[in-house]
């Protein structure tokens, strides 16, 4: 995280040059003094805007707003950027999922809560965060020429791990994001028993030229799989999943139920 020390450095520098107090700047720019004491000390980054009117307040040029984009960029894995391209302009995209709510179907907290379970920094935590956000808003919300249908098939485990309260409003926010459209919620529930998908999540996306890209993520590191052969396997073992999933109707029926789950659960916690 070069840039993120660099961007701490350098606005520390800058504000005790001015004889600018942290509560001082923040009030230039329009937020807290704590705020500005997170950017110093790296634990967040200023979104674009910010950095703009940090560099006006200190007569830095765009020196702020490059190292804090620089440093948000650090936050996309190389592997992850070329896939955002084809998300963004893909005319389908198919993904299946066995443990996990799909990224562009995520709610704000449920992305935070699945990010902060890695080995990330704060910084890096709010800054996935907000590019999967990002994400969302390219594809789901975009208007040209038209938000891109996707199918997600979801194994039915990923309705059932997390916290009561934030599985709920992840749940719901499914529900309600499933009326779509453009987009259906598929789920596979437990007694399909064995299948292709159980080896790893996967996306499909159709692209503007009739073509088709794959991307896989492991542990490691994901990667983009354009190869006839690879495609080929992912798209016989997407078949094969659809096969055992249940319904767009039958899904939301589960998920609703599920969700019925949680919120018992949440009151037992609440009053034990």
């Amino acid at each position: 995280m070069a840039n993120v020390n660099e961007f701490r450095h350098i606005l520390r520098l800058r504000r005790t040059e001015k004889g600018l107090s942290q509560d001082a700047l923040g009030s230039q720019v329009h937020v807290t003094g704590s705020q500005i004491g997170h950017y110093e000390t790296g634990r967040s980054l200023p979104p674009d805007d910010l950095a703009v009117n940090l560099d006006r307040a200190l007569g830095t040029g765009d020196e702020l707003r490059r190292l804090a984009e620089q440093a948000r960029g650090e936050a996309v894995a190389p592997w992850m950027r070329p896939w955002k391209l084809n998300e963004s302009r893909a005319v389908q995209l198919r993904w299946f999922e066995h443990s996990l709510i799909p990224g562009l179907l995520q709610t704000e907290a449920y992305a935070r809560e699945v990010i902060s379970a890695g080995t990330h920094t704060e910084v890096q935590i709010e800054e996935m965060t907000r590019e999967r956000l990002e994400r969302q808003t390219a594809a789901l919300e975009r208007a040209h020429p038209h938000p891109v249908p996707l199918t997600a098939i979801i194994g039915e485990a990923a309705l059932r791990v997390g916290p009561s309260a934030l599985m709920k409003d992840q749940l719901e926010h499914l529900v309600d994001i499933g009326h779509r459209q453009t987009v259906h919620v598929r789920v596979l529930p437990f007694s399909a028993g064995l299948h292709p998908g159980l080896t790893g999540a996967f996306v499909l996306a159709t692209l503007p030229d009739g073509g088709t890209a794959a991307y896989i993520e492991d542990q490691v590191a994901g990667r983009v799989c354009e190869t006839a052969d690879k495609l080929r396997h992912l798209v016989l073992a997407w078949e094969m999943i659809c096969a055992r999933a249940l319904p767009c109707n039958q899904s939301r029926d589960l998920i609703l139920r599920v969700i019925d789950e949680h919120e018992r659960a949440g009151v037992a916690h609440v009053h034990p």
